[in-house]
């Protein structure tokens, strides 16, 4: 029995471990911590956890001092910052926008011919970080290369007569990168003139998926406008979507 204790002495006396009042060191005579680890720490096996409710993540903050410090780290944390924006929980690049009321539209020697853009601004968004968007260019900048769902709604005032549709109006998406626009969909407004009844269409919209780099500029608008009403497009309303689904 007495050589068993004298055993177990010596095992703990070579052990590089030190008790302090601060805590355990483990290849230090200076714990900070209750247990402090100075070397790599392996671990063999660990469960699978079934789901992230009520469950912790162990992550590692570096300190100045150059020390790593384990934390607890709440899981939705980790959710929120890999799509934060600058509302927590909201995705860097999801933006829309509504325009009730007051639309104009702009034009730019860069848009393609007959494109101009809807006056958006950043003051008419209802979700998303006013760092997408510009109001000097009426444009959303795309934050990170990856394919984003686009979707854009015209609603025409009273409505378009069909006599106009001659110059195929309609809604169209632009995007510009490297100082080079291009309409990367559209769609025209639609209607007939059957003898006396010449029909009024009033709504377009285009909805779709597309590739796009950071940094390009997505514009919203018009095709074939320049035949458009300017007193109509007064009280005609637009709206636009965006947001990434994936790289």
């Amino acid at each position: 029995m007495k050589t068993k204790i004298c055993i177990a002495l010596l095992a703990l006396m070579v052990m590089p471990a030190y008790s302090q009042s601060a805590g355990v060191g483990i290849n230090t005579t200076t714990p900070q911590a209750t247990l402090d680890v100075n070397g790599n720490l392996k671990i063999r096996q660990a469960p699978t956890a079934p789901s992230t409710t009520g469950y912790q993540v162990l992550a590692i903050n570096q300190n100045t001092g150059g020390d790593f410090e384990v934390s607890r780290l709440n899981p939705q944390l980790i959710a929120d910052l890999a799509t934060s924006g600058s509302t927590t929980g909201v995705a860097a690049s999801v933006y829309s926008a509504r325009k009730a009321a007051g639309v104009t539209l702009v034009s730019a020697t860069i848009f393609p011919t007959g494109f101009r853009s809807v006056n958006f601004v950043n003051a008419e968004r209802t979700v998303g970080s006013t760092a997408v968007f510009s109001d000097t260019d009426n444009t959303y900048t795309v934050p990170s290369t990856g394919v984003y769902a686009i979707g854009f709604q015209f609603r025409y005032g009273t409505g378009i007569q069909a006599a106009l549709l001659t110059n195929a109006p309609g809604v169209g998406i632009v995007r510009t990168r490297n100082a080079v626009s291009t309409l990367i969909d559209s769609r025209s407004f639609s209607g007939a003139n059957l003898g006396l009844l010449s029909l009024t269409i009033s709504e377009s919209s285009v909805n779709s998926l597309y590739p796009l780099q950071a940094g390009d500029k997505i514009s919203f608008g018009l095709t074939g406008s320049s035949l458009l009403d300017v007193n109509i497009l007064g009280t005609s309303t637009s709206s636009f979507y965006i947001y990434k689904v994936s790289n």
